[in-house]
């Protein structure tokens, strides 16, 4: 005697194992005709032309390569909405891969300086000191009056050029989040400097 679950098995209507192979039949061809699975390529985001740091990123920055898998960078972007209005943390070369790190942002912070940093711009007082930073550099921040040192142990992330001589160049520093707070709050009072480590 058949058992009745094979019965079953056998008696379910032709239409509904039809349908599902339809649909397989539907995915396999909208995965055949996918570029990425087609060629082994995903789409990366590449600077279209050499970009200074500082640079403010918008679509016309960059253009859309196909790259294997395997050479794809961690965090690469893959959408020009991706980078519209982001600040480019160091220079970039035409046609060198954008990843987030790159861009100013939580991503660049946690990588450069390690996690539970926050960012905070600085105008030196003396400007020419700004121009001797460069990213990576250990910094201690002090102000002029009362003479204090105000953080310790910062992190250079970058340095990005004075909108004026006058001004100077923007000194971008990553600190611990109450460090970088009060590091703010002085420098809306009183001049600040740094000392190199």
């Amino acid at each position: 005697m058949v058992p009745r679950a094979v019965l079953d098995r056998l008696t379910r209507p032709l239409s509904l194992r039809r349908a599902a192979a339809g649909v397989l039949v539907l995915l396999a061809a909208v995965l055949a005709f996918t570029p990425s699975a087609r060629d082994g390529t995903a789409p990366v985001l590449v600077a279209a032309r050499d970009l200074p740091a500082g640079a403010v990123l918008s679509a016309a920055d960059v253009r859309s390569v196909r790259m294997p898998p395997d050479l794809v960078p961690g965090a690469a972007l893959a959408e020009a909405s991706e980078v519209e209005s982001a600040v480019l943390v160091a220079a970039a070369s035409a046609g060198e891969p954008l990843t987030r790190t790159r861009l100013l942002g939580p991503e660049h912070v946690r990588l450069a300086a390690g996690p539970g940093q926050d960012a905070v711009p600085l105008r030196l007082a003396d400007p020419g000191v700004a121009r001797l930073l460069r990213a990576g550099a250990r910094v201690d921040v002090v102000a002029a009056e009362p003479h204090a040192v105000v953080a310790r142990d910062g992190v250079v992330l970058a340095v990005h050029g004075a909108d004026s001589a006058r001004d100077g160049p923007v000194v971008l520093l990553a600190l611990p989040g109450d460090s970088a707070t009060r590091v703010a709050a002085v420098a809306l009072e009183r001049p600040v400097g740094v000392t190199l480590r």
